[in-house]
């Protein structure tokens, strides 16, 4: 059995180029882990507007010049551009077609954060795009690993129409989902976009859902192994009807071949001893700077510095999965616990428009900003004193692993990843790395902030839950490496 692979990672989005999501900030940090461990590693990913070609110093792949792309009975031309990694020796590529991909955002107009109309021709486009581009290169890689629905199609092409081409032959592939609420339905007549034929929607066909075409179920029945992104997500995908979104039963019929593997973030890059984003570094030995940036922060928002006051910061989309419907409904009583309230996220217009409203209530104790910012993000994970996730749904999360790696104590509720990265706080035994509540309700969650703001005010205590929470280790490393036994897997698998 082989210990090194060929692998073609292909994402809609990858940082730092173009991402508003956990699936980009993966993305852009995995494969250089995997290429560490001795893979062969290439990416890609479409050429968004988004991507500052300059910057990152794209270039014109000659192969990948005019290359045809069927689509909907017609030949379409694109172009494929290459460049590399910060940092890194892996390079990736980019498909070019101003089209589907030269637009203000990367999947939504922006009108009520609903998706372009033609979000699924566009994924049609780039799974065909990153085949032919392969053949073009001619790189047979042993393993595709594709992520979410917008790559679901490579797996379902590959296993249907492009079954007998000899040049995928001895290809696998890998498909991770981060999000099973995101699975990528359109109608019937999709198939037709697609170059199918209609029995591809027949009745019990891997993509058929409700006399739709369901692009992540498609994906996941054919891919060889299928990924989530932690092992309590994978295991709530077959239950919870809420979060399965109408797929739990196919997915319980599938669990063989669905595994969890946590997440887990770039230490070298969220790093508070190393930030450049930081008013002052700091670390769990010298926490003296985590009181400059909480300061930087207030000041940034126009709010009063008061280092006895906690300061809430919440980071994340402003969608009802994520818990924003909570916080809207207990925004006046989290403000009168005596905290300050900062939040920094996109997503729902209705809720952005609402705390907003909220915000203005509270000039003294509260901001929100609604335009993404690296650099603020990274200041309000180091400067807040305690980050609210309160989530209704969670596959995994990243930003409590980060706010545990600046000292800044989550709140969550124990849903999917956040259950299996945040310990509760127990006072009698001081273990325990943030505050942990169950039921989706104002009352729990309120229950739970308020004793982190009593912990608060017993400065010593709180020191002591601080460095705990620094001490915990959530490494992609530990990803990368169950990924390559993963590609050991099924790189021993016959193609079916």
């Amino acid at each position: 059995m082989k210990n090194k692979y060929k692998v073609f990672f292909v994402s809609a989005e990858v940082a730092p180029f173009a991402s508003n999501s956990e699936l980009g900030e993966v993305a852009g940090a995995l494969p250089k882990l995997l290429k560490d461990m001795g893979h062969e590693m290439r990416m890609m990913m479409p050429n968004y507007r988004a991507v500052n070609e300059r910057k990152y110093i794209l270039r014109d792949v000659i192969r990948l010049k005019d290359m045809s792309i069927q689509m909907d009975g017609q030949v379409l031309k694109a172009n494929g551009k290459s460049a590399f990694l910060p940092d890194s020796k892996v390079q990736i590529y980019f498909l070019d077609y101003k089209p589907y991909f030269d637009r203000s955002s990367l999947f939504s107009d922006g009108s009520q954060n609903k998706g372009y109309a033609d979000n699924a021709e566009r994924a049609i486009f780039f799974c065909r795009g990153c085949l032919e581009t392969l053949k073009l290169l001619h790189w047979q890689p042993d393993i595709i690993h594709c992520n979410d629905w917008q790559t679901s199609l490579i797996p379902y092409f590959l296993k249907t129409v492009l079954r007998d081409d000899p040049f995928f032959k001895n290809t696998r592939v890998l498909l991770s989902f981060h999000d099973s609420s995101q699975q990528g339905v359109f109608s019937a007549d999709i198939i037709r976009k697609a170059g199918l034929a209609e029995n591809h929607l027949a009745l019990g066909s891997p993509g058929e859902f409700m006399g739709k075409f369901n692009f992540l179920k498609a994906g996941i029945a054919t891919a060889d192994l299928t990924t989530t992104v932690s092992e309590t997500y994978a295991e709530e995908i077959l239950t919870e009807k809420d979060i399965a979104q109408g797929l739990e039963k196919f997915l319980r019929e599938k669990r063989p071949k669905i595994v969890g593997v946590l997440n887990g973030i770039d230490y070298i890059f969220w790093n508070p001893e190393t930030d450049a984003h930081l008013a002052a570094p700091y670390s769990a030995a010298n926490l003296s700077g985590k009181l400059a940036n909480k300061q930087a922060l207030l000041k940034h928002y126009g709010l009063e510095a008061n280092h006895r006051q906690p300061v809430v910061g919440v980071i994340n989309s402003t969608r009802e999965e994520k818990g924003i419907g909570l916080i809207v409904e207990a925004f006046d009583k989290i403000i009168a616990s005596g905290v300050k309230l900062i939040i920094i996220g996109g997503g729902d217009e209705k809720y952005q428009s609402l705390l907003t409203k909220l915000a203005k209530k509270h000039p003294r104790n509260a901001a929100v900003s609604f335009r993404r910012d690296e650099a603020q993000a990274h200041l309000l994970l180091a400067g807040a004193d305690m980050v609210l996730m309160p989530s209704k749904v969670e596959p995994c999360g990243l930003y409590q692993m980060i706010a545990m790696a600046y000292g800044t104590i989550p709140i969550v509720r124990a849903v999917g990843g956040l259950a299996e990265t945040v310990s509760d706080y127990n006072p009698s035994t001081e273990r325990g790395v943030g505050f942990v509540f169950n039921k989706f309700t104002v009352a729990e969650m309120m229950q739970a902030l308020n004793r982190s703001v009593k912990l608060y005010d017993d400065g010593k205590k709180w020191q002591h839950v601080m460095k705990n929470t620094m001490k915990q280790i959530f490494s992609l490393q530990s990803s990368a490496e169950k990924y390559t036994k993963l590609y050991q897997k099924i790189g021993s698998l016959s193609r079916k």
